[in-house]
């Protein structure tokens, strides 16, 4: 039997993943995986070093093998921004819990995020965070078990929903 117990989410940088990740966790006495902590870790550098290092695609394909070996068994996860560019690991989280996407207004996810490179974001030469943007979210659909909408919300409001949501 598939085990459905983890929840995974996924969305844009900046849109909230970590933050209510680790508030829903602790409020479902789960236990929380950031990936990007866990490629971190791994490789012992940070993100944008490795996208540096290796290049946009070359960090694509480490993140999809990194992800695609996380195995927690009743756990919170907070993706990459680019983990939804990894098929193999979008099918092994697609087996081991629900999807969940958290959809923010380009307007908001704009303000929110600051310096692009700092954060480790990948994003292919000479792109925009539009491009980006318009880029990934029908990716984030085609994987989303469940769809919630951040624009506006407080973090509380949003892993309520989520916790909601997953029961059912």
């Amino acid at each position: 039997m598939k085990d459905k117990k983890n929840i995974i989410l996924i969305g844009m940088p900046g849109s909230g993943k970590s933050t209510v990740g680790v508030v829903l966790a602790k409020k479902l006495g789960r236990q929380f995986v950031d990936c990007d902590l866990v490629i971190q870790e791994k490789c012992q550098k940070l993100l944008h070093q490795l996208i540096e290092e290796r290049g946009e695609a070359g960090f694509v394909m480490l993140e999809n093998e990194i992800n695609a070996s996380i195995r927690p068994k009743c756990a919170v996860i907070a993706t990459g921004g680019s983990a939804v560019y990894g098929a193999q690991a979008m099918a092994h989280f697609k087996e081991m819990g629900q999807i969940v996407y958290l959809k923010l207004a380009f307007e908001e996810l704009q303000e929110r995020l600051g310096d692009l490179n700092e954060r480790g974001v990948v994003l292919k030469e000479g792109m925009t965070l539009r491009e980006l943007y318009e880029e990934r979210i029908p990716l984030y659909e085609k994987y989303a078990d469940i769809v919630v909408t951040c624009t506006g919300r407080e973090i509380r409001d949003v892993m309520e929903e989520i916790a909601e949501s997953v029961k059912a």
